[in-house]
């Protein structure tokens, strides 16, 4: 059964990255809670097929081409977006993966900088009920990863989250979901990996976690339903962090 999170229908969110994972399955599962869905990615072919599978569903959902590290694409995105109606709620999930070699400073640019230009072209003006996700992840904010700048930005993130929270209540609610290991089409083959069996046995659920996992919990913090929770570091790990 769709569990009801009270939203009101047809109110518009925008998720950014949702032409796979974890973005994908939040916008497949936000449509299916009666939400208008904008789906942004850089990778048009990506999103395409997200706003497909949304409307063959029966949701509303439009599809955006846009590298959310670059000004121009945003407005424009927006000005598209918003003419599916109000933007309520904003998913803040696009961003470079830890895999790719990136120069420090770039990387910040590309991670947290993004998402702040995503936020504060938004709320420029807030809508009335706004709220926010943004993806943080327990690297970072719990453990440490080979790549520095996955780290330093997955933290930033969370760290700019708890800005929004304590400073910015009036615009907005803010909160950080952190993935753990999750089951995406940037972590195929790693599970069958021996650094991938390793991290598995010492998670007590003894699996990854999927994209629907954080899909929900991204959807239950931007709801009505968690009217008073502002500020928080939700991981989502099956317990992996708390093992370490």
């Amino acid at each position: 059964m769709t569990p009801s999170f009270t939203f009101t229908p047809g109110d518009v969110v925008l998720v950014t990255g949702a032409g796979s994972g974890i973005g994908r399955a939040t916008a497949l599962h936000a449509a299916e809670v009666g939400l208008t869905v904008a789906a942004w990615d850089i990778n048009a072919a990506g999103v395409a097929d997200t706003v497909a599978e949304v409307e063959r569903l029966g949701g509303t959902a439009l599809a955006v081409t846009a590298d959310v590290s670059v000004p121009e694409q945003i407005e424009r995105g927006l000005a598209a977006s918003r003419e599916l109606g109000t933007i309520r709620h904003l998913v803040n999930n696009a961003g470079p993966s830890s895999a790719v070699d990136l120069d420090f400073d770039e990387a910040m640019l590309l991670s947290v900088g993004s998402m702040r230009r995503m936020v504060d072209a938004w709320l420029a003006p807030a809508p009335a009920g706004a709220t926010l996700v943004n993806i943080a992840s327990v690297a970072g904010n719990v453990i440490g990863t080979a790549s520095d700048w996955y780290c330093a930005g997955k933290a930033a993130i969370t760290g700019y989250t708890r800005h929004l929270a304590a400073y910015r209540s009036d615009e907005v609610r803010a909160n950080a979901v952190a993935p753990g290991m999750t089951d995406t089409p940037r972590l195929t083959g790693f599970a069958a990996s021996p650094v991938g069996q390793r991290a598995l046995e010492r998670i007590p659920l003894h699996r990854m976690a999927t994209p629907d996992d954080i899909a929900w919990a991204v959807l239950f913090l931007l709801s009505p339903l968690a009217s008073y929770i502002n500020g928080v570091f939700l991981p989502v790990d099956g317990g992996w962090t708390v093992t370490q």
